[in-house]
């Protein structure tokens, strides 16, 4: 994960989405664009009604949810993103063979590994950890995390060199570790991104680029995690759920997300946006049916 990785009143139908965010900036009924402290508290807002933390407002949130289909949910659906992830992340559609993969990409986030690229850097990889080692302490991974909560916020690898790499492959033999992180990267990630979508009225292909933007963007409510993303977006186009169009949307979600990670890091290959989800999209492809064709990097991929 690189951590840059709905909003409605309570008994309000999901259409009365935040009015500030749903319209657009210049409109003449627009109210005036929230302050930096609003925003950051309507970005906390939509987080926790994205991790069900929203006590308030749950349990309409989750009527609303359970009324809709499955859409990524679905166990193929489900399947079919987290290979297109793995394409993403590391070159392979086979995303149970990454469970091991362990390395610095020179990004400024310290070691990625795993299934979703956890990081030192990015607090997801020290999170898991912690999580793993509640259930299984004593584990080979377990004696790093003073090194681990040191490094968290930087690309330092004091404390964890020379052995934490060999004994992240290590533990990622084990049924008990891959499982560990299956379930972080659906709690963190997979979930919330999943439930927000649908609240904001996006079908399949909808929630996976949510979810893609989760993982790479992070969920943090910063000016550079995904829900500032999704802020500048909502300024430039409703939401199906307030009104507007799916496509018109996703397009404006596409151009923020790939201009947000330009602006990051200015050589980065946008093939995840570019020719991946811009494609589907193009192709009127919001079921994320397959047969499904994209370009990642320079190579191509097909999954039926």
């Amino acid at each position: 994960m690189k951590r840059a990785g709905v909003l409605f009143l309570a008994g309000v139908p999901v259409v009365a989405t935040a009015v500030y965010f749903v319209l657009p900036s210049g409109a003449a009924d627009a109210p005036a664009a929230p302050t930096s402290v609003g925003a950051q508290s309507s970005r906390d807002d939509t987080k926790d009604r994205a991790e069900q933390d929203h006590e308030q407002k749950r349990d309409k949130d989750d009527e609303i949810v359970a009324s809709l289909p499955p859409g990524l949910a679905a166990p193929a659906k489900t399947e079919l993103a987290h290979r297109l992830v793995a394409s993403a992340e590391h070159s392979t559609t086979d995303w149970r063979s990454t469970y091991g993969i362990i390395e610095d990409r020179d990004d400024h986030c310290g070691y990625t590994a795993g299934i979703i690229g956890f990081c030192t850097g990015t607090h997801d990889l020290l999170t898991l950890v912690e999580h793993y080692t509640e259930s299984h302490p004593g584990n080979g991974l377990a004696r790093y995390l003073p090194a681990l909560r040191k490094v968290d916020g930087t690309d330092s690898h004091e404390g964890l060199d020379p052995g934490f790499t060999d004994a992240w492959k290590a533990e990622s033999e084990l049924p008990e570790f891959r499982a560990a992180q299956e379930e972080e990267r659906d709690r963190v990630y997979f979930e919330p991104a999943v439930r927000l979508a649908k609240l904001d009225g996006l079908g399949t292909l909808g929630q996976f680029v949510y979810y893609d933007a989760m993982v790479f963007h992070g969920t943090g409510t910063d000016e550079s995690g995904f829900y500032a993303l999704r802020e500048r977006v909502l300024e430039k186009a409703k939401t199906p759920a307030a009104g507007g169009a799916e496509k018109a949307y996703l397009d404006a979600f596409l151009d923020v997300r790939r201009a947000t990670m330009l602006t990051r890091y200015p050589d980065r290959d946008t093939s995840r946006v570019d020719t991946a989800q811009r494609r589907f999209l193009q192709a009127g492809n919001l079921d994320l049916a397959t047969p499904l064709t994209w370009e990642m990097y320079g190579d191509s991929y097909t999954l039926s």
